[in-house]
């Protein structure tokens, strides 16, 4: 989307914010901002001048990366940011810090390094992780050739000599949500983690990785994919949690899982296009065994996420948007109902975040140089831990971020997965045990 200022034809790119883009400034406080991360492990140490260099020349290619928010009467929108930086940085204990609007020359991404890592950090309103991979995956393309490796374009590595095509920056949302009904939004609260909450600077990483194979071949006994196998792991370390503290009542266990768009409707964006599905089981039904919970989680995902279902929910998500008499509502009566509607409903319909980015693919002359991809959902919302889960190659990362001391859920996660047999190697940035 261009506006024109006619005095002196000067044409000046900006951008609104797409369709789950919207939901992510309104909900920003002090203490918290939706910002993930994205890291690769190289196999040699990183060198701070050259990947400077690399972000510098990479950025030029993701204008609605290279961007800062700006605030009108009735909605937010990017404009190119022209300001020195971003600039890499030395690494800090505790990622995904909260990202003001106007800190850091107003961008809304940084680029940190640490021995053999790079890391990128971006608030959600600019895209989700298949944008934000493009973006770390192309910079540290460039970091490679700079150090005068061979490495070619393709899948998530972009030429950075190409202008971006116009669908990559399109809200891919608008252009699917045309179902002829609206499935309503589950509505009903689910259990809550209860734990003692860390000061906001705090963010409590626990890192397993594991071997893809070790992975897939338990799952493969359970007649399950590694997603559902470890979606039902997740959900039977929440139910135990909730057996063995005291409780009024059972809830309902529901994870928050988002769904690529990509990979049922054709687009390149690199905006926002995910939605979200929620396997979930009720205890108040009866114990569930963990077959029983894996059998459910499988039925769900064969039944829910299909073109059919999502393109009613993007319909549905889209629907107020499109509302002529919302679009003209001022933008601070809009953030205050998004705001109560997301803290009194929308944050209290799912127990935990998964996100799985799956096999990351990297060119073949890419691949000798990488050791591994690591990827966090960020500081959640409220009191509670989120998963992300990624593998390259024979490598499985699973990272989640907390923002409470006790890692009990964790724990009871990665106990399931060695009591199945896998192999699991720890990393933290805790000082106490794990």
């Amino acid at each position: 989307m261009t506006s024109q200022k006619n005095d002196k034809t000067e044409r000046k790119e900006w951008y609104k914010l797409d369709l789950s883009a919207i939901v992510y400034p309104t909900l920003q406080r002090k203490d918290f901002s939706s910002v993930y991360r994205l890291s690769v492990v190289l196999k040699e140490p990183i060198q701070p001048d050259i990947l400077q260099q690399a972000v510098d020349i990479a950025l030029k290619r993701f204008p609605t990366y290279k961007a800062a928010i700006h605030k009108g009467l009735f909605w937010r929108y990017l404009e190119p940011n022209t300001r020195p930086g971003p600039f890499v940085q030395p690494d800090i204990k505790n990622p995904c810090m909260p990202m003001p609007f106007k800190a850091n020359n107003h961008y809304l991404i940084r680029i940190y390094y640490h021995r053999c890592r790079i890391a990128l950090e971006a608030h959600h309103s600019l895209g989700d992780g298949t944008g934000g991979m493009c973006v770390l995956q192309t910079i540290t393309a460039v970091y490679l050739r700079l150090l005068g490796h061979e490495i070619s374009c393709g899948g998530f590595v972009l030429d950075v000599n190409e202008k971006p095509d116009p669908e990559e920056l399109e809200d891919a949302y608008l252009r699917y949500a045309n179902a002829k009904v609206r499935p309503p939004r589950p509505g009903e609260k689910t259990y809550r983690v209860r734990g003692t909450k860390e000061p906001f600077y705090t963010l409590n990483i626990i890192d397993g990785i594991l071997s893809v194979k070790e992975v897939a071949a338990v799952a493969s006994k359970y007649n399950a994919t590694i997603t559902e196998y470890l979606n039902a792991c997740l959900l039977y370390a929440l139910m135990q949690k909730q057996e063995n503290e005291w409780h009024r009542k059972l809830r309902p266990v529901k994870i928050a899982m988002p769904v690529n768009l990509r990979r049922f409707f054709p687009s390149k964006t690199l905006r926002n296009f995910i939605t979200m599905v929620y396997p979930s089981i009720d205890p108040r039904l009866g114990e569930y065994t963990f077959e029983e919970i894996i059998t459910q989680v499988h039925y769900y995902m064969r039944y829910y996420i299909n073109n059919k279902f999502l393109r009613g929910d993007i319909t549905t998500n889209a629907a107020t948007q499109q509302n002529p008499v919302i679009r003209i509502v001022p933008l601070f009566i809009k953030d205050f109902v998004v705001r109560f509607f997301y803290t009194k409903v929308q944050d209290k319909n799912s127990s935990a975040g998964l996100t799985n980015m799956g096999a990351i693919k990297v060119p073949e002359n890419m691949k000798p140089f990488i050791e591994r991809f690591d990827i966090y959902m960020g500081q959640p919302f409220s009191s509670r831990t989120n998963c992300a889960i990624a593998s390259f190659e024979d490598i499985l990362t699973i990272n989640f971020a907390s923002s409470i001391k006790e890692a009990d859920i964790e724990r009871l996660f990665f106990c399931k997965l060695i009591k199945d047999g896998i192999h699991v190697k720890i990393e933290s940035n805790r000082e106490t045990e794990f």
